[in-house]
């Protein structure tokens, strides 16, 4: 059984259907409809949403735009599925806390639908917020203290590139090890093996699903370690091409002034980078050959730290998940 689990199926097409683990759960998203599947006492509960979907030609469908929108737009409908799940999953799965006294004042405030909309956008804001931080930000910070020492501008961003991969190397290998998320990464995992299931064209049974692999080039894992690579080409040339047209900027370098200005253009760049890897995954997602298996490859080794073996019970969440948001037509999700 060890083996089949190791071996990839053969798709028969590409799906757009993908989505995330929760708390004893699956939110997944297809092209039409959203759905949060949780496991809890009662059985399984399924909840479908109808999906926003932006008008083809529309501003938010751009190339090198929709990328930034549609990563935010998951950001948000991602957290609100986590909240959900924390309500429906069994209470020995979430802390059983009392609400402060915050919390009631600001749900007497505004209200029991702006206050649950207030605790998605400041959740959102946190999660991106700590990302940037400590992904983006603190690498920044760190590799400024050598502009006086390296005056290559491309050597620096290739130092500062890998502190940036460092601490994201540790910080996944570390959330691997949190016995909290060891569930949630074995519900990972049952999304991946349900897709695969689904993309080979096989009956979504707990049998057929088990044997696929856990592993799955269209995750949101490599999508993170594609940023961190193109954040790498796109900082090194963007900044070489801001020094060039102001060249007053490099008399300064080394100052204080001088590191704030990079990180602060920098910062401006993120939602470029995301659009640009969001392209690139969009390519190499459609496309099967020997470049885009070498490039998809990082990231598909990086999810053996996301993603554990489930059992036959978060299999059955990842099945319903995915009959769940199943389009009406036949073939119109394929990516």
């Amino acid at each position: 059984m060890a083996k089949k689990n190791n071996q990839c199926c053969n798709e028969k097409f590409k799906t757009t259907i993908g989505g995330q683990a929760l708390i004893e759960g699956i939110m997944m998203r297809g092209p039409e409809k959203d759905a949060v599947v949780v496991r809890n006492h009662e059985g399984l509960t399924v909840e479908v949403s109808p999906r926003k979907i932006h008008k083809p030609g529309s501003f938010a469908t751009w190339p090198l735009v929709r990328g930034a929108v549609n990563f935010f737009d998951s950001q948000v409908v991602g957290v609100k599925a986590l909240m959900r799940s924390a309500d429906l999953a069994p209470e020995e799965f979430t802390e059983d806390e009392q609400p402060s006294k915050l919390d009631l004042w600001l749900e007497k405030k505004l209200g029991n639908e702006k206050f649950q909309q207030f605790l998605t956008g400041f959740a959102v804001f946190l999660g991106l917020a700590m990302s940037i931080g400590l992904f983006f930000l603190l690498p920044m910070v760190i590799s400024s203290f050598f502009d006086g020492i390296i005056t290559n501008n491309l050597l620096l961003t290739l130092v500062e590139g890998v502190v940036r991969m460092v601490i994201f190397m540790v910080y996944m290998y570390l959330v691997s090890r949190m016995n909290e998320m060891k569930r949630v990464f074995s519900y990972h995992g049952a999304e991946h093996k349900t897709i695969r299931c689904y993309e080979a064209g096989l009956p979504l049974t707990v049998e057929n699903v088990r044997a696929q692999t856990r592993l799955h080039p269209r995750c949101g894992t490599s999508f993170l370690l594609v940023v961190m690579v193109i954040s790498i080409l796109v900082f090194s040339v963007a900044s070489s091409l801001l020094l060039s047209v102001a060249p007053g900027l490099e008399a300064m370098r080394g100052s204080f002034l001088y590191r704030l200005i990079m990180i602060a253009f920098k910062l401006l760049l993120l939602p470029l980078i995301v659009s640009i890897t969001y392209e690139i995954n969009r390519w190499a997602g459609r496309h099967d050959n020997a470049f885009t298996r070498i490039l998809t490859a990082p990231g598909m080794w990086l999810q053996n730290f996301t993603t554990n073996e489930p059992d036959d019970t978060m299999i059955e969440v990842g099945i319903a998940a995915v009959k769940a948001v199943l389009p009406e037509e036949e073939g119109t999700d394929r990516w």
